[in-house]
């Protein structure tokens, strides 16, 4: 029996619309959400909050998403988007990326404060993400939800697939990665004195959900 009405993976549109489409998917009626990188609240531009309860933080609130001040298992569901460009990841200011017509991005995705100590550059961008992510395994209900939005990147001319990094050691972390989401631009993004083209510039970012397994079982053995 065929069924048009039915929620793909990739789709040209805003992040609004297709984190709506990932609760609809993956997430109940009445759960539990902490969207820790909750910014200007975009992604729930298009979902009925009332269906939810959901803690909105950010480290402009002093809710660091590497520290959050949730219990043990006390979660249904967690939201991660943090800044995935290595340029808002800088020790000196006027390094920062996001600035002039970048402007708009750098606030959404940042709080414009320079990094302090650890990795650098690309590596920076990942740390984040994995102590993030560490901690979001600690506040979540064994089979809970970590939805994390991600882009690739390159950095020193290296091609860096963010989204298998994060895959890789989420899956260490005791993750199981049920379901991939690809978010293509709208408009066609453009490069400023660009001399000779070597990568594919990216239009699209991606949505990552992941299940959190029970102490004591593998992948293997559970049913999602």
């Amino acid at each position: 029996m065929s069924n048009s009405n039915i929620i793909l993976s990739a789709h040209v549109a805003g992040n609004a619309e297709v984190f709506s489409l990932i609760l609809q998917l993956h997430v109940s009626s009445g759960a539990v959400i902490a969207d820790v990188t909750y910014g200007k609240g975009v992604f729930w531009r298009n979902v009925n909050i009332a269906e939810y309860t959901l803690h909105a933080t950010d480290i402009d609130t002093g809710v660091d998403c590497r520290d959050l001040p949730y219990d043990d298992m006390s979660l249904d569901c967690v939201v991660l988007d943090p800044p995935y460009m290595e340029g808002l990841y800088r020790r000196s200011k006027t390094h920062l990326a996001g600035s002039g017509s970048h402007g708009a991005f750098r606030e959404h995705y940042s709080n414009g404060q320079t990094t302090a100590g650890g990795p650098k550059y690309h590596e920076a961008v990942l740390d984040m993400y994995f102590r993030a992510g560490s901690e979001a395994y600690r506040v979540l209900k064994d089979n809970g939800v970590l939805i994390v939005k991600c882009q690739d990147e390159v950095s020193a001319n290296r091609q860096r697939l963010t989204h298998v990094e994060i895959i890789n050691r989420y899956e260490e972390m005791g993750f199981y990665v049920k379901d991939l989401f690809i978010t293509i631009r709208k408009n066609r993004p453009g490069i400023s004195r660009l001399k000779k083209q070597v990568h594919a510039r990216k239009n699209h970012s991606y949505f990552l959900v992941f299940v959190k397994i029970p102490k004591g079982k593998t992948r293997k053995s559970m049913r999602f």
